[in-house]
């Protein structure tokens, strides 16, 4: 079964929706969620990116099960739901101070920033 911090190999669409890439993602939905639900929610994570805003960068250091080739960036702005049945396979699992980075930076992204007229 699926975990929340599992890190798994799946296809990700490009934003546009006009193709996709197999690329590691950060499985951030609950374990019940998992067990009842036929979708994951995951966040990208990418040895492509250079650090910015909503970013956590990662090295095998920062893993509770597996290995990372390379220094490795959470792309926490890229959120998907996503069909278990596409996974291709379940490669690491990120220790519980990563998740609750995450947690931080989703809970950023989706703060309203508005002042009272």
């Amino acid at each position: 079964m699926l975990k929340q911090r599992d890190i798994v190999l799946i296809p990700i669409p490009f934003t546009d929706l006009t193709s996709q890439k197999r690329r590691p993602a950060v499985v951030i939905s609950s374990d019940n969620y998992n067990e009842t639900h036929e979708d994951i929610v995951v966040v990208a994570l990418t040895p492509n990116a250079e650090p910015r805003d909503f970013t956590i960068t990662v090295t095998s250091d920062d893993l509770e099960q597996g290995v990372l080739k390379v220094t490795s960036m959470i792309r926490t702005d890229k959120i998907y739901t996503l069909n278990k049945s596409i996974i291709i396979k379940v490669f690491g699992r990120v220790k519980t101070h990563i998740l609750l980075k995450i947690k931080e930076f989703l809970l950023k992204i989706i703060e309203q920033h508005n002042t009272v007229n």
